[in-house]
């Protein structure tokens, strides 16, 4: 199965459909092999855009959803990202290409299993500047606070307080808000006054956690 072939087809698709619009991102998408982070016996499926099982309950987003986000949260080289719900790592992966060598990604997630299944896959593509963090995500990551942007792969009920503190000034936080089917909000912060931005309607996994369900 010629894997690049496929990733190249879905990432001018991508491109046409108006997810992907800026080099950065579509060089990373170019780069990071999704048929690795997902499990071995949905290999046919890696570039068919729409989540996939990774086990525990739990989905790899699809890659125009991982699009949506990284163009919308406006990433650049050097930045600090804290990401609420790692998964199998494949958006903090996209994302540590776009921020770069001198950027770093902060991800937590809740179930050991999947975390380790993330550390795993990140070192087998040789990708160094993220850390899988194995916590309670809805409550961010203090210890290495404030960052540039914060995303959330689950959905929350409302958009956890203690993220708006962890997000510096000026800064962009990224949350799907509802129950499954959910809003994906922007907020941004500036100057001490945050600005809410509705990207329309998606679907994610809800957050479990004190700040989730």
């Amino acid at each position: 199965m010629d894997f690049y072939d496929q990733r190249r087809k879905l990432v001018s698709k991508l491109k046409k459909e108006g997810r992907i619009k800026t080099v950065e991102i579509e060089q990373a998408f170019l780069e990071i092999p999704r048929e690795t982070f997902i499990p071995e016996h949905l290999n046919y499926y890696a570039y068919s855009d729409t989540p996939l099982e990774i086990g525990h309950g739990q989905t790899i987003s699809a890659p125009h959803m991982v699009a949506i986000m990284c163009e919308d949260l406006d990433l650049k080289e050097g930045q600090k990202i804290l990401e609420i719900g790692s998964g199998s790592g494949y958006h903090a992966a996209i994302i540590s290409k776009i921020i770069g060598k001198e950027g770093h990604v902060f991800s937590v997630e809740r179930i050991s299993s999947l975390a380790n299944f993330a550390k795993k896959n990140l070192m087998e593509i040789g990708i160094n500047n993220v850390d899988i963090i194995i916590g309670d995500g809805s409550i961010g990551f203090q210890e290495k606070a404030p960052y540039d942007r914060i995303y959330v792969t689950c959905a929350a009920p409302r958009i956890p307080s203690l993220l708006i503190e962890q997000l510096k000034d000026p800064g962009k936080l990224m949350v799907p808000i509802g129950n499954i089917f959910c809003s994906l909000d922007l907020l941004e912060k500036v100057e001490g006054k945050t600005i809410i931005k509705n990207l329309g309607g998606c679907a994610f996994v809800p957050m479990i956690g004190k700040n989730g369900y």
